[in-house]
């Protein structure tokens, strides 16, 4: 199977590092034309050395409805939109009792806001060609619990496939798939390599063997799924979640 998107533009979000980085070179790799964004803007300048002369990044805060859809009207007619962006904010686990308004609000904007937001803005141009790809990437915490300990992150992925689900029902009629990739854990960024330093050895050759694969996924795992739902092969396949976490 082999996945060609010459004369397609795929917009990706938290492009700076790790599956965002991943996802941008693929999409190039692939002949797209990438259009990268995220807060980090020297991490954010390496990504687009990576791929080249295919992608173009800018700056863009996906929790800003207007800088949003600034952005992708700059891109023009969009093919496909992966939704990446977000994280944990260098949050770290507490007990619910401690957790203030705005650490929770802050997890839900970046993880389910900005993902609406930029779904919401590529919904007019993928309508009038009655085709998109709408990608989402949750995480296995929002389909079980999160190893982080973090209420909002585990309550804003599972939030997120559920916006998924929702809007694959909505775009449908116009062609449009809506689908979620839920990576297991990958060291993919400077939080989760300080969450897996946390783990100390005994506890990282447990998660390992916890693993069917036994082994920890790579960026490039995720990015394979992100390509698969975005290309022509899964033209019927919508609102779906698809876990790439080594076999749990």
């Amino acid at each position: 199977m082999t996945l060609d998107f010459k004369g397609r533009t795929a917009i990706v979000t938290g492009a700076a590092h790790g599956f965002g980085r991943a996802i941008s070179q693929a999409f190039a790799a692939s002949g797209a034309k990438v259009w990268a964004c995220d807060v980090l803007k020297d991490e954010l300048a390496e990504t687009e050395r990576l791929c080249g002369k295919a992608c173009t990044t800018r700056v863009v805060d996906v929790r800003d409805k207007e800088a949003v859809e600034r952005f992708v009207a700059e891109a023009g007619a969009v093919h496909v939109l992966v939704n990446n962006a977000g994280g944990v904010l260098g949050q770290v686990g507490r007990p619910l009792e401690e957790v203030t308004p705005s650490d929770w609000q802050a997890i839900y904007d970046v993880n389910v806001t900005g993902a609406f937001y930029c779904a919401q803005a590529v919904a007019p141009s993928m309508k009038a060609a009655r085709s998109g790809r709408i990608i989402n990437i949750s995480s296995g915490a929002g389909l079980g619990v999160s190893l982080t300990g973090i209420q909002a992150y585990a309550s804003a992925k599972a939030a997120q496939i559920g916006l998924t689900r929702q809007l694959a029902h909505e775009l449908g009629p116009w062609g449009i798939t809506v689908n979620n990739v839920a990576p297991g854990f990958v060291r993919s960024n400077p939080t989760t390599e300080k969450q897996w330093e946390s783990y100390g050895p005994d506890k990282q050759k447990a998660l390992v063997e916890s693993i069917a694969l036994k082994r920890l996924g790579t960026p490039e795992d995720i990015a394979a799924a992100v390509l698969f739902f975005a290309s022509d092969q899964a033209g019927w396949i919508t609102g779906q979640v698809l876990s790439v976490d080594g076999g749990k």
